[in-house]
């Protein structure tokens, strides 16, 4: 390529602008905080380079080092006297850029070492908050909540984060921002005269768009709730299950066992029924375990590894990110609603208002969610129940057939059961539709307890890299092997997390 000689004697390309020193030294320390070269960025410094100076769009070095996350780099700047509060054209801090490039760790940085403004708007009134939800970004979201970045601002457009969440339909950062929020951004108008759900409508986002127009439904200030109501949702289906259990019992005994125009009760049939209404009380024994018993609450203070209950203190503050048994790098550890630190297997339920340690899910039958704590006793009533509601069929089955042998077809046989034993027929009937479902429960429980695995896992294994493999695949850290998983299950209740099969965990995002 064709050179020409300056009149300072350098060679330089042919057509290219020569660069002033100071113009030369800020390119130079943009390029080097965005690829976290501190030493370059030490040097330039130390012969005079401006940590402040800015590039045509009124960019400093630290708006370069915020696209990247290089904490190193804008430590270099910080403490060389770089302005931690500097705006582009547009009104960007440093906050803002980490945002909308999803630098969590960035972000959490500078605003716990150097203090930074995480609720600062820019030239239309816009957060880092408006821009994580707007980029889909769960974990900066999640900091930013667990942070209590107001929810309720309006920019220009009069429009809060969670309108730029429906606007894009990220679902994941809608569900979060509902979760944290009083639910009366539900009910906000932009300028336009849209809510978030009609929003979410209008461009295509039907999902998140339902869940929303659900959400201002059920929970929404225009909708008074009413006492009963309210109750009825924290009661869940666990009444509806006893009731029904005790009409199985009430009408296996009189219309199975003591019916008149049934055979009379040998000393085997006897036998069975003796079981199976004894172990239709263990169900029922059990069923009050799982709905009584704590699942495995994370509460404040509780560990050390919560301790921020009401906006108190901040449990970040109290612990090193980088070296901690209570951090393990995953930004899903943190709550914004409880606002705690909770393990990585843990899920916050939004029906109990908790997060739950090894969350695998929440049973409106047992009015409870299934946890840590008292996954084994929901393991053992899904099987007493299944056992139960085997033995009444065959029961049945057993005494209608010896009662009325078959007859020349099918269809009258049937006329004839349901004419002559109603009662025994709606039993089977009942019976069957609970035992086919408890027999898919059982069959799924016991599966997911030999792999070591929980529902809310194996349904979100995407969203969770720890689940994931070097190459991407699936790959469970936790699994010991079908004999030791079962054997820990069985003697313990649960297993234990800190003992996992590989050599590490990768951030996971739930």
């Amino acid at each position: 390529m064709a050179t020409s000689k300056s009149s300072g004697g350098s060679l330089r390309r042919k057509g290219t602008p020569s660069l002033s020193p100071m113009l030369m030294a800020t390119t130079l320390l943009q390029w080097a905080a965005l690829n976290n070269y501190t030493d370059i960025a030490y040097y330039v410094i130390e012969h005079g380079g401006n940590v402040n100076a800015v590039d045509g769009s009124q960019q400093t070095a630290l708006h370069w080092a915020a696209v990247r996350g290089a904490t190193a780099a804008a430590d270099v700047l910080l403490q060389n006297g770089a302005r931690l509060e500097a705006a582009d054209l547009n009104g960007y801090r440093a906050v803002h850029i980490a945002a909308q490039y999803g630098q969590t760790g960035f972000l959490y940085h500078i605003m716990a070492k150097h203090g930074a403004d995480f609720d600062a708007s820019d030239t239309d009134g816009r957060s880092p908050l408006h821009w994580s939800a707007y980029k889909g970004f769960v974990d900066t979201v999640r900091l930013l909540l667990f942070k209590d970045a107001y929810q309720g601002r309006q920019d220009k457009d009069g429009c809060t984060p969670l309108h730029w969440a429906a606007l894009r339909g990220n679902a994941e950062a809608c569900t979060m921002l509902l979760h944290a929020g009083t639910k009366k951004e539900l009910l906000v108008k932009n300028r336009s005269g849209f809510t978030p759900a009609q929003l979410a409508s209008d461009n295509g986002h039907q999902r998140v768009a339902y869940m929303l127009s659900n959400a201002t439904r059920v929970r929404g200030n225009i909708f008074e709730e009413n006492i009963c109501s309210r109750k009825m949702g924290k009661i869940g289906y666990a009444p509806i299950l006893l009731f029904i259990i005790m009409i199985l019992i009430v009408l296996f005994i009189n219309s199975v066992l003591a019916a008149p125009n049934f055979p009379k009760v040998t000393a085997m049939v006897g036998l069975w029924s003796l079981s199976g209404v004894s172990l239709a009380f263990g169900s029922l024994y059990m069923l009050y375990r799982c709905s009584s018993k704590d699942p495995g609450y994370i509460k404040p203070n509780s560990g050390g590894s919560a301790t921020r209950a009401g906006g108190s203190e901040d449990p970040l503050s109290n612990i090193d990110i980088d070296n901690s048994t209570i951090w393990t790098g995953n930004w899903s550890q943190l709550c914004p609603t409880c606002k705690i630190i909770r393990p990585v297997r843990s899920k916050h339920c939004p029906t109990c208002k908790h997060c739950v340690e090894q969350f695998d899910h929440h049973c409106p039958w047992i009015s409870n969610c299934v946890g840590k704590k008292n996954k084994w006793d929901f393991f053992i009533f899904v099987c007493l129940g299944t056992l139960t509601a085997f033995i009444g069929a065959s029961i049945t089955i057993h005494r209608m057939w010896t009662a009325s042998p078959l007859l020349s077809s099918s269809g009258s046989w049937i006329h004839q059961m349901i004419s002559e034993h109603p009662g025994a027929v709606a039993f089977l009937v009942m019976d069957s539709i609970l035992l086919n479902g408890l027999i898919v429960l059982t069959v799924a429980q016991a599966s997911q307890i030999a792999r070591n695995i929980t529902t809310n896992e194996l349904a979100n294994a995407v969203r969770y890299s720890y689940l994931r493999g070097p190459e991407g695949r699936f790959r469970n850290p936790y699994n010991h092997g079908c004999q030791k998983n079962c054997t820990d299950f069985l003697i313990r209740g649960y297993s234990n997390d800190d003992e996992i099969a590989w050599p590490s965990l990768q951030q996971a995002t739930p």
